[in-house]
């Protein structure tokens, strides 16, 4: 058998970090299996789909590097082939015209409720020999149902959850088209995923109770089943469903906040897998690991904290080009131009110190633009007893002679030093407040290199 994995995102929102990580495991059983990964776009709620949403989820798989091999593949394309199925089920009797109005269903319901009875359709459109169906009402454009069967049960040995078994009176005659002709999830995805020949279903564990009348949707078409995966949900740091209303749950918010995607990935895969003790590892080292076992059945907490350790990580080893790259990107939504050379050598100066790409260009900024220390430092530490030996530095590195390398630059620092009578901190606090805006830094000889002298000098002639 050839594994066919797929993701499948409604278009009705930004790519969820849900979702992604759902795509995470399904490329990466296809992957780990030599099979193919799919995209679909499932955008039958016309009402709230976008196309800004169908760029948002293309560009987020893109940036995140999951690439697939068919697609991306739009339900809204296949409407007649979703009708040729309708039409045989029609025909064959697993399914049928329901013309019930929305005020009829209400009154059913509250009638179920009245008498305590669990609601659901009640089957009063549904054929069956011997019964009388109602009269077929004038102007009313019916629904097409799925004649769910009666007795017995679906079971499946879910890929997470193991055995899991639904009582088939437990659900009732399912909607599987519109009035308008459009099919609904449950239907357009057992036909999509029978198409396309899907032969593993990763998918949150909310569509646990969709699973049954999927299951009966395929064996009333005499479509092989695939297998299921239903993973747990994550949870915000407050413990309850990742939500939107309480933080960033969209992918491109991560991008936008400096966030790597090879980080991203690596943090996404610990959230309901493991192995071993491995907590930092390549998408190939993943690969070659995630053959489906070792999936968590509980929720996994988000943890901004750890997520941000992951991408400091990154972000050390990340290739200083590839940092400036980004950094001038950020620069640029700030209003400032850049050429990305001119950030390479302080990109590998500061990246230790960040944990994301935005933290990084905040400390570059002093590069390109004018920076100001907090008034209280300045006072503290530039004194009138160091303001002399700050203005001796300054006329060192003025002078043309002096080569514009670290070496030199801490050369002339230590004479300043020796002249003065002054310990390193002394000096060294002063020069980074006055042009760095602050006092900590990597090496001051090294972090002035990276300036033009010119800047150096014109910062430290302010005191």
């Amino acid at each position: 058998m050839t594994v066919r994995t797929r993701i499948a995102p409604s278009p009705t929102g930004f790519l969820h970090l849900g979702t992604a990580r759902t795509a995470l495991y399904s490329w990466a059983y296809a992957r780990h299996h030599g099979g193919q990964f799919v995209l679909r776009i499932e955008d039958t709620d016309v009402a709230r789909s976008t196309q800004e949403s169908v760029e948002q989820i293309l560009q987020s798989m893109h940036w995140l590097g999951l690439g697939y091999d068919e697609g991306p593949i739009y339900q809204m394309q296949r409407l007649d082939r979703y009708q040729q199925v309708i039409d045989q089920m029609l025909a064959n009797g697993t399914a049928y015209r329901c013309y019930c109005t929305p005020e009829e269903l209400d009154a059913m319901r509250e009638a179920q409720k009245a008498r305590g009875e669990k609601t659901g359709y009640d089957g009063r459109w549904r054929p069956a020999p011997g019964k009388t169906l109602p009269p077929v009402p004038e102007g009313v454009k019916p629904v097409v149902r799925f004649a769910n069967p009666l007795d017995g049960a679906v079971t499946w040995d879910d890929l997470v959850k193991g055995p899991i078994t639904i009582a088939n009176k437990e659900i009732d005659d399912l909607i599987i088209q519109r009035t308008d002709g459009v099919p609904t999830y449950n239907f357009a995805v057992v036909v999509d995923d029978w198409d396309m020949q899907i032969s593993h279903v990763f998918r949150g564990d909310e569509h646990i109770n969709n699973t049954p009348w999927q299951i009966n949707i395929y064996r009333a078409l005499g479509a092989e089943l695939p297998q299921f995966g239903h993973l747990p949900v994550i949870l915000g740091d407050d413990g309850t469903k990742l939500s939107k209303r309480r933080g960033a749950v969209a992918v491109s918010n991560y991008e936008e906040m400096g966030y790597l995607p090879e980080a991203m990935l690596n943090y996404l895969a610990r959230l309901g897998w493991s192995h071993g003790d491995e907590e930092l590892f390549t998408m190939e080292q993943m690969v070659s690991w995630f053959d489906g076992s070792h999936l968590s059945k509980s929720p996994s907490q988000w943890d901004a904290a750890k997520l941000a350790w992951v991408n400091a990580h990154y972000v050390k080893h990340a290739d200083n080009a590839r940092l400036a790259d980004l950094v001038v990107k950020h620069f640029k939504a700030r209003g400032i131009e850049v050429a990305a050379e001119r950030l390479l050598v302080p990109c590998g100066l500061f990246k230790d110190r960040c944990n994301t790409t935005v933290e990084l260009a905040d400390h570059l900024t002093m590069y390109v633009a004018d920076v100001q220390a907090p008034e209280a430092e300045l006072a503290e530490k530039v004194t009138d007893a160091v303001k002399p030996a700050v203005a001796a530095f300054a006329a060192r590195l003025a002078d043309a002679a002096l080569a514009w390398e670290p070496a030199a630059i801490n050369q002339a620092l230590k004479d300043t030093l020796a002249e003065f009578g002054l310990k390193m901190p002394a000096l060294a606090i002063p020069v980074r407040l006055l042009v760095c805006g602050r006092a900590q830094t990597p090496s001051v000889d090294a972090v002035l290199a990276a300036f033009d002298r010119a800047v150096v000098v014109q910062r430290l002639q302010k005191v």
